[in-house]
C-alpha cells in the first residue's frame, strides 16, 4: 500500500503513538452482552498472491494457483482487495471459499472501485447487487465488507454517501474507510459521521500509516474493529508500533469488543510475514489468544 508513504528521513520524525481512547468507545462497548461474550480476533494480509513468499512461507515450486491453498494455513483472514478491481461471480467466490473449508477463516472483500471511486454513488443498484450476489457465496467464510472512498472524496458529498450506506443490506457487516483530511479536521463533520455509522450499524475502518496520522483515529462505531496497518518494510519503528497496537487491542478485548480484524500491509509486501510472526506472538501472550501465524520454510525468521 502506497497510501501515507513517507521518506526514510521523514519516517524518523513521525509520532506513531496512537490517540487516547475516544470517550464514545466505552458507550459502544457497553452494548455487548457480557454473558455471551467471546471475542473473535482475525489477522491477515491484503493479498495471498505474493510470489516473494515462495520459498519463504509457501514451499518452493508453489504455483500461483496454489497460493491460497497455503495462505489459509498461515492466517485466519484476508483483506480481499481482489474484489476491488473486478465483479466476481458466485462460482469464482465459491472456488476461493472451498480452499478454507473446515477452517475458521474469513474473507473481507473490498467494494468494487466501479462503485466506490467511479460512480459518485449514483445508479449503483445493479452493480451493487451483482457484487453482493457474488460474495454471498463465501457463506460462513464471509467477513466484513469494506467500502473505501478515495482520498479526493470530501465531506461535501457525504449525503450521497450516507444514502448509499442506507441502501445496503443489514444482514452483511459493512465498514467504511474515508481518507480526505476534512473528514477528520472538522469536529462537527466527524461527530455526524460517527453518529451516522452507529445508527446504520456500519463500522469505521482505522488506517495506521506514517504519513496520515489522522486516519489512525481509534473511533469505534460498533463493537467491532477493522484495522489496516501499514508498515515500513521492517524499519525499527514497525516493531515499536506493534506494542501500542497489542496494548490497545488487549484493552478492547478486556472491555467487551466482539470482533477485531487486523490486516498487515507493507510498502514492500514481501516482508509482511516477518512482522506478522512478531506481532501475533505478542498478541497471543497479552490476550490469551491462539492465533495462527506464518510458518517459515527455513524456521523462525527472528533467529
Amino acid at each position: 500500500m502506497e497510501f501515507g508513504r513517507v521518506s526514510l528521513v521523514e519516517l524518523e520524525n513521525v509520532d506513531f503513538s496512537l490517540p487516547v481512547e475516544p470517550a464514545g468507545n466505552s458507550m459502544i462497548l457497553k452494548t455487548v452482552r457480557k454473558e455471551t461474550y467471546k471475542p473473535e480476533v482475525y489477522f491477515g494480509c491484503a493479498k495471498w498472491g505474493r510470489k516473494e513468499w515462495v520459498g519463504k512461507i509457501y514451499p518452493k515450486g508453489t504455483k500461483e494457483s496454489e497460493f491460497l491453498d497455503h495462505y489459509v494455513h498461515h492466517y485466519n483472514a484476508i483483506e480481499l482487495n481482489a474484489t476491488h478491481y473486478k465483479i466476481n461471480t458466485a462460482k469464482e467466490i465459491k472456488r476461493w471459499a472451498d480452499k478454507a473449508k473446515g477452517l475458521d477463516f474469513k474473507f473481507c472483500p473490498k467494494v468494487p472501485q466501479l462503485i466506490s471511486h467511479y460512480s459518485s454513488f449514483k445508479n449503483t443498484d445493479q452493480i451493487t447487487s451483482s457484487f453482493l450476489e457474488g460474495i454471498l457465496a463465501f457463506e460462513n467464510h464471509l467477513g466484513p465488507v469494506f467500502l473505501q472512498v478515495s482520498d479526493k472524496y470530501t465531506p461535501a458529498r457525504r449525503d450521497v454517501l450516507y444514502s448509499y450506506l442506507k441502501s445496503l443490506p443489514t444482514d452483511v457487516q459493512f465498514f467504511l474507510e474515508v481518507r480526505h483530511p476534512d473528514w477528520f479536521s472538522d469536529h462537527a463533520i466527524m461527530k455526524e459521521l460517527l453518529q451516522t455509522l452507529t445508527e446504520l450499524n456500519v463500522g469505521f475502518v482505522i488506517t495506521d500509516t506514517a504519513g496520515r496520522r489522522d486516519c489512525a483515529h481509534m473511533h469505534l462505531t460498533i463493537p467491532k474493529a477493522f484495522i489496516r496497518y501499514v508498515g515500513n518494510s521492517l524499519h525499527p519503528t514497525d516493531y515499536t508500533r506493534t506494542t501500542e497496537w497489542v496494548n490497545r487491542m488487549k484493552y478492547w478485548v478486556d472491555n467487551g469488543i466482539e470482533e477485531i480484524y487486523f490486516f498487515m500491509h507493507m510498502h514492500d509486501e514481501a516482508t509482511s510475514p516477518e512482522l506478522t510472526v512478531y506481532m501475533v506472538d505478542k498478541l497471543n501472550a497479552a490476550c490469551g489468544l491462539h492465533l495462527i501465524k506464518p510458518k517459515f520454510e527455513n524456521g523462525d525468521p527472528r533467529f
